[in-house]
């Protein structure tokens, strides 16, 4: 009797299993069978063939036994966590869905570079990975699979995988804001909130509220600690994780703060990040635990979590520019602002009168801005520093994306802000990406706000012109070493070079054989002042620090001991880090299709005989940006 699953020969150890022997075999008892054919040794198709062979042999291989858990555990092993030991399932039907799904997102990975070369590829390219239906982790796993592949190797592969891993893991983590958004008010913990803020921005670390809360009281018990030596009887001593519970003496309150502005400011030196303000990472609660530094808001929410804890209900308040947290000395709710000590957990949880928080901004504002303020709002004020960094930025790709992010965020919780919608509009718009999303929001602005007519007028109108473009794509130039116009251009793609006069270390994926930019742009780069002027081929690479320039022939020399370029966009070009150059991939090739031959004749003269040294450290890079700034 067979299975689903035949195979016409065994592999490996199993190539051959003779009358005689098979018939011993079948002799064992069931237990032993599983043992033999649990071997490591043994693969799935080793598996299906064994139980291919006869009755008994099927039987001891059926889907629910240890034989195909065994497979399966061997297999994917990162899947361990999804399944409940004390629960039984059919592990052949779940490898075969397994493998089915690996087997189609592999496709679909493999297909991305050829239909989004030339475009931005967005989350709505990645439906058909969605529509499968499959279980969440499965996509996940094979995804992950392709990213802990051979890392100098398939790195066009792995661009769009990370790409899919990212849009999906976001894509859940909405999920899960949208379902903390609807639960009431005192259901909402602060610090889960923070948690995913920093997980949508950063979906491809791994973060949980598991590990993050598990830092939280390694915190707490050393809070404990240093309460015991001050009051051995304290209530809070007598707490365990996940105890609610409020302390109604004012004294022991106070005791709490004492003891956690000990531990967290004095032993374990957390302070507000004066120096770099503006750097996101202050905002990560993951980053703030890890770097001990950060801004009021995010110092304020691991403040208030550790004090609540204890037993003190801290309050979170809106204060314009530093926000702050509120300990009222009263014992009943007051709506008085002068029952409050404010706490300043950027300053090292010193303890203010209301007024004299003005000190701080050094100018008055109304009782309203001593008010406390719901988690959903604290997360407002947490987004909305991370869209006004991303504002800040310098107009490249990180920075674009950070105010994705912060827009997405903002707009799940807050989907009527018609400031932001407008602004989710323009950017999308500036940068030449999903303008059917551009209408959708500019339609839904105007169902909000029919004032705002003259800017999403203007914006509706360029939208139609750049889709009705995308009907009639513009085919792609190729580019050919062997005209006569090209006989100047002496680098090919997949070098790598240094930039004479910069020193910074890059890898070039495109050439002209003139200059191309705007008159403006050669005025602001001074062009004018280089021997050849513009007039002399122009490279596109991608530099180490990870911008992308336009630099001129007489600039670059080939590199003398090419390093690996850390580049978020490598893999888009490229398929292979060969330790002296880059292998362009299919599509850059059918864009240059004679460079390669020309990168293989340069690596042999420049390099040949010389040891891969792709592990030097990169060299100082320049810290200018060639991009056009977004002006919101």
């Amino acid at each position: 009797m067979a299975t689903p699953c035949t195979g016409d020969r065994f592999l490996g150890t199993s190539a051959v299993i003779s009358e005689g022997f098979a018939k011993q075999l079948t002799d064992l008892p069931a237990e032993l069978l599983e043992h033999i054919l649990c071997f490591h040794v043994l693969n799935h198709i080793d598996i299906c063939n064994v139980s291919s062979t006869c009755k008994r042999l099927h039987d001891v291989c059926h889907g629910r036994g240890k034989v195909w858990a065994h497979q399966y555990k061997l297999r994917w092993p990162r899947l361990q966590r999804f399944y409940q030991q004390n629960e039984s399932y059919d592990w052949l039907k779940e490898f075969k869905t397994r493998h089915v799904v690996g087997q189609q997102i592999r496709r679909t990975v493999e297909s991305i570079s050829k239909r989004f070369f030339t475009e931005v590829v967005l989350g709505d390219s990645f439906a058909e990975i969605e529509s499968l239906g499959a279980p969440e982790h499965f996509c996940e796993d094979e995804l992950l699979g392709i990213l802990n592949s051979d890392v100098r190797k398939c790195l066009t592969l792995k661009y769009y995988a990370k790409k899919i891993l990212y849009f999906l893991r976001q894509q859940n983590i909405l999920r899960n804001l949208k379902v903390f958004l609807e639960r009431a008010p005192e259901q909402q913990s602060a610090l889960e909130g923070a948690v995913l803020v920093d997980q949508y921005c950063n979906p491809l670390a791994d973060i949980t509220l598991e590990s993050i809360s598990a830092q939280i009281e390694e915190i707490t018990d050393k809070v404990k600690k240093c309460l015991r030596v001050k009051n051995t009887a304290h209530p809070s001593l007598r707490t365990s994780q996940g105890d609610c519970f409020v302390l109604e003496n004012l004294e022991l309150q106070r005791q709490v703060i004492c003891a956690l502005n000990a531990v967290l400011y004095d032993q374990l030196q957390y302070k507000g990040n004066e120096r770099d303000y503006y750097n996101p990472l202050n905002s990560y609660i993951h980053q703030v635990l890890l770097r001990r530094t950060g801004i009021p808001i995010s110092l304020s929410v691991l403040y208030m979590t550790l004090a609540r804890k204890l037993g003190v209900p801290l309050e979170p308040v809106n204060f314009p520019n530093h926000f702050l947290l509120r300990w009222c000395q009263n014992q009943r709710r007051s709506d008085d602002i002068y029952d409050y000590v404010y706490i300043d957990a950027f300053g090292k949880g010193k303890q203010l009168a209301a007024k004299e928080c003005e000190n701080l901004i050094r100018h008055q504002v109304g009782a309203d801005y001593y008010s406390a303020i719901s988690s959903s709002e604290l997360l407002l004020r947490m987004v909305g520093n991370l869209l006004n960094i991303g504002k800040r930025g310098e107009g490249n790709e990180k920075s674009y994306q950070l105010l994705r992010d912060s827009l997405d965020l903002y707009l799940t919780i807050n989907p009527d802000n018609v400031q932001y919608l407008l602004l989710q509009a323009r950017l999308y718009f500036h940068l030449g990406i999903w303008p059917e999303k551009v209408l959708d929001i500019l339609q839904h602005i105007q169902a909000l706000d029919p004032t705002q007519h003259g800017a999403v007028g203007y914006l509706v109108q360029h939208t139609l012109e750049h889709i009705q473009h995308k009907r009639h794509p513009v085919e792609l130039e190729v580019k050919k070493r062997s005209v006569p116009e090209h006989r100047d251009v002496l680098y090919s793609v997949g070098l790598i070079m240094k930039h004479k006069r910069s020193g910074y270390n890059c890898v070039i994926y495109g050439w002209d054989p003139k200059c191309t930019m705007s008159q403006e742009w050669i005025n602001t780069m001074r062009v004018h002042q280089l021997s050849k002027g513009a007039d002399q081929p122009f490279y596109n690479v991608l530099v180490q620090d990870g911008t992308c320039r336009y630099a001129a022939q007489e600039n670059l020399e080939p590199h003398s001991a090419p390093p690996e370029i850390a580049h978020p966009e490598v893999g888009r070009y490229f398929t292979e880090f060969a330790d002296t150059h880059y292998i362009a991939n299919e599509e850059l090739q059918a864009h240059y299709p004679e460079d390669m031959c020309k990168t293989h004749g340069t690596v042999e003269e420049h390099y040949h005989g010389l040891t891969p040294n792709s592990g030097q450290s990169p060299e100082p890079t320049a810290n200018f940006q060639d991009h056009d700034l977004l002006d919101p």
